[in-house]
């Protein structure tokens, strides 16, 4: 099955509007201030009237108050959650009808372990680049490290995934592998992707 395919780091109504057009499954809005693709001023009525796709709010340490008045003022279907949000702040959102991706930074010292506790409210694991800016940075950790999770829940795959390397990506044979998380290295600048960069590479995995 190939995977579903998420944009994230979206924030500029013309660029937003020719990425939904390529037929991504999720497009992701940062709702995190400190990163450089921070949806800031963007409307949040034009963006609730979007259709076509699962439209994602991706937040970090966020106020859960915070994140269910995001929720509805975007009309996002799905958050994900990139900080140290406990399980409790997990379900207390799912009990709002969301889709729950809760995201981990890998590394070599990453405790597969912590999962566990996610297991009954997240819908789906994140695993990106373990750093300090919480995602965005273009790395890519070592997918050899994937070994070490035994659960079964499905996850996303995100982290300096780029056109380069989208073959290897596509050949990680893992069952609970659900999607790609598509960011910085399909941009021109931070928040604005490269349309034809994408269009080529979405290409790339219908083909496969």
């Amino acid at each position: 099955m190939k995977p579903k395919i998420k944009i994230c780091g979206l924030k500029h109504p013309d660029n937003i509007r020719e990425v939904i057009a390529l037929g991504p499954d999720y497009v992701g809005f940062i709702c995190y201030p400190g990163s450089k693709r921070y949806i800031g001023r963007l409307d949040a009525g034009w963006v609730a009237k979007l259709n076509g796709v699962k439209k994602t709010g991706v937040f970090v340490n966020a106020a859960i108050h915070e994140v269910k008045a995001a929720i509805q003022q975007y009309n996002f279907q799905a958050v994900q959650l990139h900080g140290a949000e406990t399980p409790a702040y997990c379900a207390e959102l799912a009990d709002l009808g969301v889709e729950i991706i809760k995201a981990f930074g890998i590394s070599e010292q990453f405790e597969w372990a912590t999962l566990t506790a996610y297991d009954p409210v997240a819908h789906h694991y994140l695993f990106d680049t373990q750093s300090s800016q919480y995602g965005g940075t273009g790395k890519r950790f070592d997918w050899k490290l994937l070994a070490g999770y035994t659960g079964n829940k499905h996850f996303f795959l995100s982290g300096g995934i780029s056109a380069k390397n989208i073959a290897d990506a596509l050949s990680i044979n893992d069952r609970r592998l659900y999607g790609l998380d598509l960011n910085s290295r399909f941009e021109t600048a931070p928040g604005v992707k490269d349309i034809i960069l994408l269009k080529n590479t979405l290409q790339t995995i219908s083909n496969e």
